[in-house]
């Protein structure tokens, strides 16, 4: 049954790796399920609420991911997303946050739409395999940077970001980012020797360090300065809150929403999910390697609908929009090839609806250093894209793509800066039959988000 539906000898793979790349996968992505309730609960949300409803459109998502489009790909409620909800739309523009809501509701059925028309497969299809390349080295960039700032090592300074001072609180966030150092370390050296499942112990490793250093007093909890105790505490979840967000997208009243501002939110929504999704799914497809020699990814349409319909249905639980996860890349980098590694996922999101506070307890700092090897292992993709003099009009744009995605913190400002400079570099340089036309589109599409959002 299970070979006949994830055709895993097809996919060279076999049942125990898809199973250990799915846990991995949830493993680095279980951290939303602390980020968003805090997040969103800024616009007045009940966190407990939102904890229920990501856990939810995430089983959903990624279960349709899984079974329907058999790519080993996870959704969850999109960080930067999130933030966007909250702190532009509900405190930024004042509206409510069912108001919100609604606006991704909306977005997610217009997406419905387009996965249908193929018109976000065309978009997938048109963008030139040598930007497709720079997307994954640009995501490689990206979530290793996420990873050190996860683990406390890149903090804030007069230039922007510096290493951490150790020695300067050293009983919170200094111990913790040692420890990540440790830990991607350990790591490293468990992936080069091929131990089975060397990303997910060394999460849990990294994790068990930072116990033990509470335990023996190395590691001391400061809640008022963001720094929680590690051990889990063992205790249900109140189901009934849920009831608070469920439906509350319709709950509207359209007399106090402004017809065109609330156009530019759904816009600005559907703007940066597709291009991250898509960004996502071209970075992780083609480090997995199974995009085929025209750089197209087989099942693309009902991985696209697959975010649609956990964006759509989100929306109606009570979450913000939910999209293919970078993280995905960890569970690809641990051998999943298939949908199983998806389905894994999803079924542990749903059971993490049972015991929250435990994966909530997960710190940051331990899944830093999975972050941070499976950055390594996108940015390889780096030489497989020609530097040489003859090929700077495809090579510097994908230059451009790569270092706008951790210097912007945007996967698709990177792929927007990247579609922009292709399509001029070639048309300056008489290389329009390099162009689809499609790409010119784009280019304008972006432009005018420059200069009006």
């Amino acid at each position: 049954m299970i070979e006949k539906l994830f055709k895993l000898k097809e996919h060279n793979t076999d049942f125990k790796t898809e199973v250990m790349a799915g846990i991995t996968t949830f493993m680095t992505m279980a951290y939303i399920l602390a980020v968003n309730p805090n997040v969103l609960s800024a616009a007045g949300m009940d966190s407990t609420a939102v904890l229920l409803a990501t856990c939810l459109a995430s089983f959903i998502g990624t279960m349709v991911m899984g079974i329907w489009a058999n790519l080993p790909f996870a959704l969850s409620a999109g960080m930067g997303l999130n933030a966007f909800l909250a702190y532009t739309v509900v405190m930024g523009y004042g509206y409510s946050w069912q108001t919100a809501l609604l606006a991704v509701f909306i977005e997610g059925m217009v997406f419905i739409v387009l996965s249908l028309t193929r018109v976000r497969e065309a978009i997938f299809e048109c963008i030139p395999l040598s930007l497709k390349k720079a997307v994954s080295v640009g995501i490689g960039l990206f979530i290793c940077f996420i990873g050190l700032q996860n683990a406390g090592l890149a903090t804030d300074s007069a230039t922007l970001v510096s290493l951490i001072n150790f020695r300067e609180s050293f009983s919170t966030a200094g111990i913790c980012a040692l420890l990540a150092v440790i830990g991607t370390l350990c790591t490293a050296i468990l992936y080069i020797k091929k131990v089975p499942g060397s990303i997910l112990i060394g999460i849990f490793g990294t994790w068990g360090m930072g116990v033990i250093c509470e335990l023996v007093g190395i590691y001391v909890p400061d809640p008022a300065n963001g720094h929680y105790s590690l051990i889990p505490a063992f205790q249900m979840t109140d189901f009934s809150k849920l009831s608070e967000t469920l439906g509350q997208c319709f709950n509207v009243n359209f007399e106090d929403v402004g017809i065109f501002n609330f156009i530019v939110v759904i816009f600005s929504f559907l703007f940066v999910d597709l291009f991250d999704t898509i960004g996502t799914l071209i970075g992780v497809s083609a480090k997995a390697k199974m995009l085929d020699d025209q750089g197209r990814l087989p099942g693309i349409r009902p991985a696209l609908m697959a975010d649609a319909v956990a964006t759509t249905a989100g929306a109606v639980l009570g979450t913000s929009t939910t999209t293919t996860f970078v993280e995905s890349a960890a569970g690809v980098g641990a051998g999943g090839r298939t949908g199983l590694t998806a389905v894994t996922t999803a079924i542990l999101f749903l059971a993490s609806m049972l015991l929250a506070p435990i994966f909530v307890a997960i710190p940051s700092f331990a899944t830093a250093p999975a972050l941070i090897l499976v950055g390594f292992l996108m940015f390889s993709t780096v030489t497989e894209i020609r530097f040489d003099e003859d090929s700077y009009t495809t090579a510097i744009p994908a230059y451009l793509c790569i270092i706008a995605m951790p210097l912007f913190y945007s996967i698709s400002e990177g792929i927007a800066l990247g579609i922009i400079s292709y399509v001029l570099i070639n048309l300056f340089c008489g290389n329009r039959k390099k162009i689809n036309p499609l790409l010119y589109v784009l280019a304008v599409l972006f432009v005018l988000k420059y200069i009006f959002l």
